[in-house]
């Protein structure tokens, strides 16, 4: 392990777990008390590249989710624990016979950006290479695929060419589809810094919804969903009209401009449809196309907005349509700049995660590159096409054709579009294996035989961020139970498949050189020549391979690594003809469109505290106290036209199924349009999970999901009565009532909505909750409306509490996610009965993550010490002094503040 000596313990170097920005973490480990658990501190690397030093609220709580809380420790079949030799045997025996009767096509695997790329290189191999089948794709489909697309069609390789620097260094960075702020927070704060030191420095924003990234917008365009292609086609119109094209670059270097221009000319040719259709005032569009016109150095960042599209591809090729007129590409400050969602989304890309990829950026189709790969891992059933792409591979889950699938460290059941479907499909399948390091999700439910797998700070091996960066992410403590890595686990499965010679791996980090070592083939050769090539560290030793310092691709044979490398400004593309190529993007509406039925549009997205379907941040209570519950954010206008209140439990419903969360009324949404997260499952809610209700539409080119414009209807959820149950356990809710878990310190609390009187609702909950003798037994019952508060103490420790009325939402309750943690003195005692908090316990809802600063903390030194800005409430509170993710919120705190005391 790479480490840095402290007074203590040492510190460890490693990657965070989360998005693709790749931050940089040390850890230090600090081992409890016997009998009880380690501690793992954790704080930014301030000599990693991707942030120095910085992190997100997310990243400092990774410590928090060190724990053996929910943890898979033995391998299982048919739900019962067995050792690893049956269970592997299992796997091994199931995936043979299957192919042996069925052909390779009848398997699949499902993967991960969780997984290193160690375990997506063996992963890929397997499948591939010796199963004979490219039936392996990755939730990453899910977030980046029309990035891939679109960068394999401009450049011939799925290149980014940007790195992070270019934030700092462009004159003009637009925003789109990407709520920066929340999803990738350090380079938000990056940027944010930029623009303070350099004010002339403009930024704008483009999307549908009003995030926290517009906070520091210059312009902000609220685009009506789905229409990006119509902007950047009228874009490169307006560039050429306005003689802003780099002519020399166009005939230099790509090809196919002038079909593109044609198309984008036919687009905007009806001005009047042309605004209607992207629903903004020819005043911001006009501004926004004169300020990418007066600016060389301009940088596009896009994520999810742009590529959860069914036009998703041709979004991406649209926005590189405009740097490669401009040659705005490959130079310091600008180019087409695609930020992944998934810490290693690139490193699976790399390798050959993706279905319709085939290893080390060789493609499908390239009869060379067949037979070099061939040879180099000495296969001799090497897949001849792509496989099935994420929805298409669960259809034929659904339809019988694919009979045994391996989902590893990712939870379709609740995170892939029509969520009921492929539950169906997991629960009809012949065989399915999980690899997790959570026992209870969506998906192990489904799994025959299911397999531990070590969690984040138990991994070794490498991780690319959005930067081409490789970095290494290392063991910070033991494997709890019998967890095994995933490239181990999937390597002794091929050795009992009968593949062992090719699947002998001492370490991942002769993994890691194979693959390395891979990305050399053919690169002499004008028909494999391609961006990706690592081959320079292929003979690093495994010493060196521990004390690898982050490193960005290319690094090839005999050159020295070298840092902010950029490509494309001189040419150099990776196409036939060596040229980029311009795409002809015709603009089309989304799939689906709404109609008297299904009248309004569901979005869905990223909270700034939580990840993917929670089963990490889900364990940390600082990281759930943010947004506690799931919730629909609904435009004023259309609350009062569905009757819906702030708080009121509401159902949005689709074509494919429904989902209900507490109503948020905010103008953050524009009028027909709905925001819900992805982030509760069937684990944390009874009917909250969002992929419930998203139609599984997708690009026919990239095979991503439009999981941006779902249209749905929506209606209120009659309430009869609502409950908070404080609980040292999870516990099981009555199966007829709404209820969502926030893991608080040391418990859980449970918000509860039902359609039973309080006296009902009360009392089934009441049998829910574990019997046993207590010390004291704090109660008060109205009888006269059925509402209760009841708490139970054992020895001065709170065991759980109820609390039943008609509504609990008139009420400030944040108060009780403390009470676990500590004994119970009187003050708290009285403010149970009271149903309402003290002051000395009474912080309110969690604003700042990374302090812990609570709304009424900060609201009191507003007031009491006059506090006049943000930066004075930083001060005096420390809110906002970590990531930074929260200032927007400050400000808008502050703002009622001040409008209270006018």
């Amino acid at each position: 392990m790479a480490i840095i000596q402290s007074d203590n313990q040492p510190w460890i170097k490693s990657t965070c777990a989360y998005c693709g920005v790749g931050c940089g973490i040390e850890a230090q480990v600090t081992q409890g008390p016997e009998g009880e658990s380690a501690t793992v501190a954790v704080r930014g690397d301030e000599s990693h590249p991707a942030n120095y030093g910085r992190l997100c609220s997310k990243g400092l709580a990774l410590g928090e989710t060190v724990v053996d809380q929910g943890r898979l420790m033995q391998p299982h079949i048919h739900g019962q624990a067995t050792a690893w030799q049956p269970a592997l045997q299992l796997v091994a025996d199931k995936f043979s016979h299957t192919i042996a009767e069925h052909g390779p096509d009848s398997v699949a695997f499902y993967v991960s950006g969780q997984l290193l790329t160690e375990d997506y290189y063996i992963a890929n191999k397997l499948m591939k290479g010796f199963m004979g089948s490219g039936n392996i794709d990755t939730n990453s489909r899910l977030c980046m695929s029309s990035s891939v697309a679109g960068h394999k069609r401009a450049f011939g390789t799925d290149t980014v060419p940007n790195t992070y620097t270019d934030l700092e260094q462009s004159d003009l960075v637009v925003l789109v589809g990407s709520n920066l702020a929340w999803c990738h927070p350090v380079l938000f704060q990056r940027l944010k810094a930029a623009k303070a030191a350099r004010p002339e420095m403009r930024v704008v924003v483009i999307d549908p919804r009003e995030t926290e990234t517009t906070s520091i917008a210059d312009l902000y365009l609220p685009i009506k969903p789905g229409a990006d292609v119509l902007l950047y086609n009228g874009l490169l119109d307006y560039l050429a009209s306005a003689e802003k094209l780099d002519d020399s670059y166009i005939e230099q270097h790509t090809e196919n401009f002038t079909q593109a221009l044609n198309q984008a000319q036919f687009d905007c040719a009806d001005r009047e449809s042309f605004y209607a259709k992207l629903g903004l005032p020819s005043s911001l569009v006009t501004t926004f196309y004169r300020w990418v016109a007066e600016t060389d150095k301009t940088l596009t960042v896009y994520s999810q907005g742009v590529n959860q599209s069914s036009a998703g591809a041709d979004k991406v090729n649209a926005i590189i349509n405009t740097h490669l007129a401009t040659g705005r590409i490959g130079r310091l400050g600008c180019g087409p700049f695609s930020v992944t969602g998934q810490p290693n989304a690139m490193g699976g890309r790399e390798v050959g995660g993706l279905a319709n990829m085939l290893a080390a950026h060789l493609e499908f189709g390239n009869q060379r590159a067949s037979e070099l790969i061939k040879t180099f891992w000495d296969s001799a059933n090497l897949a001849t096409g792509p496989g099935l792409k994420a929805v298409e591979m669960f259809d034929a889950i659904a339809d019988g054709k694919i009979k045994a699938v391996w989902v590893m460290a990712t939870n379709p059941a609740a995170s892939l579009p029509n969520r009921d479907k492929v539950k169906q499909a997991l629960a009809n399948c012949d065989f399915v294996v999980v690899s997790d390091c959570i026992a209870d999700t969506d998906t192990t439910q489904f799994a025959h035989v299911l397999l531990p797998a070590q969690g984040w700070a138990e991994k070794s091996g490498t991780v690319t961020n959005s930067e081409r960066r490789i970095s290494r992410q290392r063991q910070i403590v033991p494997a709890l139970g019998e967890a095994k890595p995933d490239w181990w686990i999937m390597s002794e499965v091929a050795k009992l498949m009968g593949f062992g010679a090719q699947f002998d791996y001492p370490s991942e980090a002769d993994v890691f050189k194979e693959y390395a070592a891979m990305t050399a083939l053919g690169q002499e050769e004008e028909s494999c020549k391609r961006d990706l090539d690592i081959s320079g560290l292929a003979d690093i030793t495994t010493e060196q391979y521990h004390s690898l310092a982050p490193v960005q691709w290319p690094v090839a044979q005999g050159s020295k690594p070298l840092d902010d490398q950029r490509f494309f400004a001189e040419g150099g593309f990776y196409t036939t003809s060596g040229k980029g190529q311009f795409v002809s993007t015709a603009y089309r509406p989304p799939q689906t469109a709404t109609n008297a039925e299904y009248p309004l549009i569901l979005n869905s997205g990223r909270l700034r505290d939580q990840w993917h379907t929670m089963t990490r941040t889900g364990l940390s209570a600082r990281l759930n106290a943010h947004k506690p519950e799931p919730f629909i954010n609904i435009n004023p206008l259309d609350a009062q036209a569905y009757s819906t209140t702030e708080g009121a439990i509401v159902k949005v419903t689709s074509l494919a199924g429904s989902a209900m969360a507490r109503a948020r009324i905010t103008t953050e949404v524009q009028p027909g349009q709905l925001f819900m997260p992805i982030h509760w499952t069937g684990t944390h809610s009874s009917h909250s999970c969002v992929s419930s209700a998203v139609t599984p539409e997708y690009d026919p080119v990239s095979g991503q999901p439009e999981s941006k414009f779902t249209p749905v209807a929506l209606s209120p959820w009659p309430v009869s009565s609502e409950a908070l149950v404080l609980s040292r356990s999870p516990i099981d809710m009555p199966e007829d009532s709404y209820w969502a878990r926030q893991t608080i310190e040391q418990g859980f609390l449970y918000f509860v909505a039902s359609q039973q009187p309080p006296a009902e609702l009360a009392a089934s909950l009441s049998s829910t909750l574990p019997q046993q003798e207590l010390t004291s037994n704090l109660g008060f019952t109205n009888s006269a409306t059925g509402a209760m508060r009841r708490a139970r103490i054992q020895q001065g420790q709170l065991i759980d509490c109820l609390i039943v009325a008609q509504s609990t939402q008139k009420q400030d309750y944040d108060w009780l996610a403390v009470l676990l943690a500590d004994r119970l003195d009187s003050t708290a005692e009285r403010s149970l009965l009271a149903g309402k908090p003290d002051a000395s316990i009474a912080q309110g809802k969690l604003i700042c993550a990374c302090k812990k600063v609570g709304e009424k903390t900060i609201k009191k030194a507003i007031t009491s010490q006059n506090l006049e800005s943000v930066e004075d409430i930083c001060s005096a509170t420390q809110a906002g002094t970590g990531c930074g993710s929260c200032l927007p919120e400050l400000g808008d705190i502050l703002e009622q503040c001040q409008t209270i005391d006018a």
